[in-house]
């Protein structure tokens, strides 16, 4: 129990901590927000009312500490370019966004954890040194490139997806899986190259450990050695590989929408700091390092549960 309440708190500090340094970050950008609202033609007055009524005057840390109020009873303000609340759009927006996110991870744990135990179990042959040199080119292809490759080959000379664009679930399921295929596919790449890199080495390193002779000597079947116990053994480190590439997936996904031209937080987080969306923009960078946070905190259970022989005490 103090574990989960240690890492609660840690959670809390560290959203409390990213919160302060998002808001000092924007308000040393360059630029008026009231300027960008109302045009480089507005006059002294405008301004300064526009000023008054967002709160610019105000001192930083009044402002802060309203905004994190505000945030944390679920008034999240009012978009300057969009003039909506904050909270709808984000509404609109974060389905999208978290629909790419799964689709992306679990295309990688589809494809990347049964080439990982295949490339292990034929360690040397030539199929598994093709499918190795595959997987460095994964991991050093960025996925902005993937997506435009992507879109050539699947888009525009075969046809099958479309070019960009995104269709609502609710209208059409298997209109907005083709929508977002390509998008996740490109940003799941990556992630399949490291989670079969990481899983490969880490039961090679497990098929020397004494419990595997052991088991060998017992006369068990290599299907059950490694189905059993390496492969059981070896999922903490890729289960951490997981928790970062979700984070990855976040952050891969701002250009990556922007590619594909999907209404999601990617392409919001972008628009807005073109026009120096304050309410808008804060409030993106919170949330997603919110996620974030959570994701690490649910991996550091999940080790737990893998491995009950761990005692995570830090």
């Amino acid at each position: 129990m103090r574990f989960y309440i240690r890492k609660l708190a840690a959670l809390f500090l560290t959203v409390l901590l990213v919160s302060v340094i998002t808001f000092l970050v924007f308000q040393v950008l360059p630029g008026d927000p009231a300027q960008i609202v109302l045009g480089v033609d507005a006059d002294a007055h405008q301004l300064a009312e526009l000023r008054k009524t967002m709160g610019l005057e105000r001192p930083a840390a009044e402002r802060y500490l309203s905004w994190i109020k505000d945030t944390s009873t679920g008034e999240l303000g009012t978009s300057l370019r969009y003039q909506r609340p904050v909270a709808d759009i984000l509404q609109e927006r974060l389905p999208v966004t978290i629909s790419l996110a799964i689709l992306s991870l679990g295309l990688t744990l589809i494809i990347g954890l049964p080439l990982g135990i295949y490339i292990a179990r034929r360690d040397g042959k030539i199929s598994a040194l093709f499918l190795s040199v595959l997987t460095q080119l994964g991991v050093a292809v960025p996925s902005f490139w993937l997506a435009f490759l992507l879109i050539l080959i699947f888009s525009v000379t075969f046809r099958l997806f479309p070019t960009y664009g995104y269709v609502p679930w609710h209208e059409s399921p298997l209109g907005a899986l083709k929508s977002l295929f390509l998008p996740a596919l490109a940003l799941a790449i990556p992630g399949i190259a490291v989670v079969i890199r990481y899983l490969r080495n880490t039961l090679l390193d497990q098929s020397r450990m004494d419990y595997v002779r052991t088991a060998r000597s017992k006369g068990l079947r290599e299907r059950s050695i490694m189905y059993r116990h390496m492969l059981r053994n070896s999922l903490i480190p890729v289960l951490t590989i997981v928790g970062l590439l979700i984070a990855d997936t976040l952050g891969g996904s701002i250009v990556v929408e922007n590619v594909f031209a999907l209404p999601g937080l990617g392409n919001l987080l972008i628009t807005s700091i073109g026009t120096r969306d304050l309410p808008l923009l804060q409030t993106l960078v919170l949330y997603i390092a919110f996620i974030v946070v959570c994701i690490n905190f649910i991996v550091d259970m999940l080790y737990k549960i893998i491995d009950p022989r761990i005692r995570l005490k830090r």
